[in-house]
């Protein structure tokens, strides 16, 4: 099976790849300290919101705000700098999330 990548009339085509979904969650938000492959620098994984990309980030820039520190959003998931989970339970679940403390 080949797939047409150009043509002469038209110059490149590019196709369009379908957009990857995130796997539904059960209703749990995840906090979880992770260091690995971050050379020694903690942070915060948020899990299981389920959000749009743009409510993502949104959420991000809230909560980095509140935290004072910076983060990220990367592949669903919320990164926030530093060792933050007590407050970071504490905000969301003023939002009413139902939120657990996961890992070390």
């Amino acid at each position: 099976m080949s797939e047409l990548v150009y043509s002469t009339e038209v110059g490149r085509i590019k196709a369009d790849k379908p957009k990857a979904e995130r796997p539904k969650g059960d209703g749990v938000v995840r906090i979880q300290r992770q260091t690995s492959g971050r050379k020694g620098a903690g942070v915060c994984v948020i899990t299981g919101l389920d959000l749009s990309d743009d409510d993502l980030k949104k959420m991000t820039a809230e909560l980095k705000k509140r935290c004072g520190c910076g983060g990220s959003v990367k592949d669903g998931h919320i990164e926030i700098q530093g060792d933050k989970r007590d407050l970071l339970k504490q905000l969301l679940e003023l939002k009413g999330f139902m939120v657990k403390l996961s890992g070390g």
